[in-house]
């Protein structure tokens, strides 16, 4: 298929479930943008990513989209504009992407020195998405800087990259009427903030051997063992062992595709929490790691997945709800949206192990990501890994890094030998 007949393929299309909430609810103190970066062994050159960007885009229809405003609902509208253009970073991390600038993308790529970074409306893709279109952009990168890569690959897309763009919430729906989300408050970490826009970003690198020893200790994942941690550094910097009145739970996504055999670039993840209520005093670390397990795995079972977005998808198929304008609905999207948040204390995600072709390894020395601030979070932790490092990435609004010296600690108390770096803003 030629350039020019993909552009026309595609005019319009449906946010996916998930994607509603959205438009409804960002704004600059309130991004929902997400980064994703690639860290190379090679100082990064802008023409040859601006060049790199402007090949990989047209394949990927879910990113060549503006958003437009309906009478009913939010929409896609496929964007005929040159790709955005690619920036030297100069400002803070997950900054809102305003749908007016940035050639009405929403999505932006810059870079500093090794680094690319791939930051995206959630409204587009979630974390799975974005690792598909920045690990073709970093290949396409690669092809044009060392010539040799493209002589012995080629110059398509990788066979196993999926352009796949259906709504998966709504192929794989079953009628339910039970409500999936908890809305009793949760407790909030508060503080003295950061100045407006400023995200202090701190990543602990470590090796993954170190951290499977440690998780084989407590008979658990290293998902679950990182979450109670995290919950573990708030209870003790925040609580300092107390009781209290309100759980620490974390929103933990989900990602849904390997229980519903589905291969779309669109967002398709549900939120489970890991709770803890420290009803009593001093509890030990080992008693919280059980805690937060047993509250993941009773949740994480493809029926309880299931009845999660069920729920969501059950009112945007309601007929009356349909017919009911769009600025009617936002309102109720941000009340809804508003109990829900405070359900929680912050957001622990995973976005796996990612896993890049034989011959670009040796280019690439690691990858990262991090979440911006929501409604009442204002500390969060996103994990990933490349080879055999695993990074935890606690970004935050808080001036107070109490909380991230304590989960770090707390690791190295278990034998986990971890390597700080910081985006330089605790350092002011």
């Amino acid at each position: 298929m030629t350039e020019r007949n993909r552009r026309k393929e595609i005019k319009w299309d449906k946010l996916d479930n998930t994607a509603n909430v959205f438009p409804v609810i960002a704004g600059e103190s309130m991004t929902n943008v997400d980064r994703i970066s690639v860290t190379l062994q090679e100082e990064v050159q802008k023409e040859l990513l601006q060049e790199a960007l402007q090949r990989v885009l047209p394949w990927f229809d879910v990113f060549r989209v503006r958003i437009r405003y309906g009478v009913f609902w939010y929409y896609f509208e496929t964007n005929q504009k040159p790709a955005p253009e690619v920036k030297q970073e100069y400002r803070y991390p997950c900054q809102f992407i305003s749908p007016n600038r940035n050639r009405n993308y929403l999505f932006r790529v810059n870079y500093y020195k090794n680094r690319i970074n791939l930051e995206v409306f959630h409204a587009l893709t979630d974390g799975m998405g974005g690792i598909t279109f920045l690990r073709e952009l970093t290949y396409q990168y690669l092809r044009l800087a060392h010539p040799e890569l493209r002589e012995k690959l080629g110059d398509g897309l990788c066979s196993d990259t999926s352009l796949n763009r259906e709504d998966s919430y709504l192929k794989n729906y079953k009628k339910s009427h039970k409500k999936g989300y908890k809305t009793a408050r949760a407790f909030q970490v508060k503080g003295e903030k950061l100045r407006p826009l400023e995200l202090g970003v701190m990543h602990g690198y470590m090796p993954i051997s170190d951290l499977k020893k440690a998780c084989q200790k407590y008979d658990v994942s290293i998902n679950e063992y990182l979450a109670a941690s995290f919950l573990w550094s708030i209870y003790q910097e925040c609580l300092q062992g107390a009781p209290s009145k309100r759980p620490i739970s974390s929103c933990v996504p989900v990602n849904l595709r390997p229980y519903f055999n589905s291969i779309t670039m669109k967002n398709f993840f549900v939120i489970v929490s890991a709770v803890f209520h420290p009803k009593e005093e001093n509890y030990t670390f080992a008693q919280v790691v059980q805690i937060v397990a047993e509250s993941l795995r009773s949740q994480i079972n493809r029926e309880h997945l299931e009845n999660l977005f069920a729920y969501n998808v059950s009112n945007e198929k309601n007929f009356i709800l349909r017919a009911v304008p769009l600025f009617i609905k936002n309102i109720a999207i941000r009340s809804i949206y508003r109990t829900s948040a405070l359900a929680n204390t912050t957001t622990v995600t995973n976005i796996g192990n990612i896993q890049v072709k034989e011959e670009y390894q040796d280019y690439i020395r690691d990858f990262s990501a991090m979440l911006s601030m929501s409604e009442g979070q204002n500390i969060k932790g996103t994990i990933c890994s490349y080879r055999d490092t695993m990074v935890f990435t606690i970004s935050s609004n808080l001036a107070d890094v109490s909380v991230q010296r304590g989960f770090f600690r707390r690791l190295s108390q278990d034998g986990i030998p971890v390597r700080i770096e910081t985006n330089g803003v605790y350092d002011e």
